[in-house]
């Protein structure tokens, strides 16, 4: 099999117009006529089994960030940071559990407010936590408004639920350093909490799924720095595991794939993610070598990795593009679980990227 790639904007050729994920930029790609369609190539892809393509985040899937799904007062409360709008001045929000975040622009993302802490003692988090009530917020008239208007039933709709178990807990004892150390001084504490904030998930992800025919979630809980992870194998078993099988376990039961973010050399515990049962990794290439977890996990779990090599920014070749695609494929592609994340600003070059993914790995899957 070998496909033409069509020139950028050729005419006559279908294109695919919408925003970016972050940022909104918007941009117009190639719409290839697919044999199936993009959700049904996504699923195959999660179970590592024979897809016709690699999935492409622009174009096979509808992804809504935290904030998406309900804001009450914009400004002030959100449920988390506002990655499609990316605003260009810093500001204060207010998360649902009462934590203040601060917006940092030059960064692109939220960073807990200083002197924020909720919780003084962890064992007293009983007191002190506050279960949001959803129905207090805009989530129903956010899911109405987005079914009648945007919704389309042959991508995969993908919703990122953002932060969960040791991220909360950090967030409410006031940062990193108090956070571990509640989970070295207290661990019945930690656990009890742990235990009743992932019950609180569970019925957020039920809560959603009941408004939108949710098929894929992204759940973020960053278990390193890009040195080392904070803790380590002993507290993953007694303290984070479970909690955190239960989350998935539910979530999978349901029938949605499971996306598991975390940042930070977290090579120790792939073993641990393998096990839990998760679909697929989102994880820092310039702190896990990921081809080599590829080799090593490869056949129990899948990747949303960077194309390899592929700096944002940097003004490749048409060459070097198609180059640097089709290594990417050959690298991660072998028997699916890959999809990557591509950020390019620039139309032509994006359109190239696209191209070529979809193009080439119709070709590399052709010949299995």
């Amino acid at each position: 099999m070998k496909l033409t790639r069509p020139m950028y904007l050729e005419s006559g050729f279908p294109t695919f117009s919408d925003t970016s994920s972050f940022g909104s930029i918007p941009f117009t790609v190639p719409k290839f006529d697919t044999p199936i369609t993009p959700k049904e190539n996504f699923w195959r892809a999660a179970r590592r089994d024979k897809p016709l393509w690699v999935p492409n985040a622009h174009t096979d899937q509808q992804m809504l960030h935290i904030n998406e799904l309900g804001v009450h007062k914009p400004g002030k409360l959100q449920f988390g940071p506002d990655f499609r709008a990316m605003q260009k001045e810093d500001y204060v929000f207010i998360d649902p559990f009462g934590n203040s975040w601060t917006w940092v622009a030059s960064a692109g993302g939220a960073m807990l407010t200083p002197g924020t802490k909720v919780v003084e003692d962890v064992c007293d988090w009983e007191k002190h936590v506050k279960w949001p009530n959803l129905d207090e917020w805009t989530v129903r008239e956010t899911a109405e408004k987005f079914m009648a208007e945007r919704y389309d039933p042959d991508k995969i709709l993908h919703i990122n639920i953002h932060q969960g178990l040791t991220e909360l807990l950090v967030a409410m004892v006031g940062g990193y350093g108090e956070g571990m150390l509640a989970m070295a001084e207290e661990p019945e504490a930690c656990l009890d909490y742990f235990n009743r904030l992932a019950d609180f998930i569970i019925s957020f992800f039920d809560y959603l799924k009941a408004l939108y025919p949710v098929e894929f979630v992204t759940y973020h809980d960053d278990w390193g720095t890009e040195r080392e992870t904070f803790f380590g194998e002993r507290m993953m078993e007694e303290l984070v595991y479970e909690p955190t099988k239960r989350i998935i376990d539910h979530i999978k039961g349901a029938g949605c794939i499971f996306e598991l973010h975390s940042c930070g050399k977290i090579e120790r515990f792939l073993p641990y993610m393998c096990d839990l049962g998760v679909d697929f990794l989102q994880i820092q290439r310039r702190a896990v070598d990921i081809p080599k977890m590829k080799e090593l996990y490869g056949d129990r779990i899948g990747f949303n990795a960077q194309l390899e090599g592929y700096d944002f920014g940097v003004a490749y070749s048409d060459a070097q593009i198609t180059e640097i695609v089709q290594r990417s494929v050959e690298l991660y592609g072998k028997n699916g679980g890959f999809y990557p994340a591509i950020f390019e600003s620039d139309p032509e070059r994006l359109w190239k990227l696209c191209s070529e993914l979809y193009c080439y790995s119709r070709e590399y899957y052709s010949r299995f």
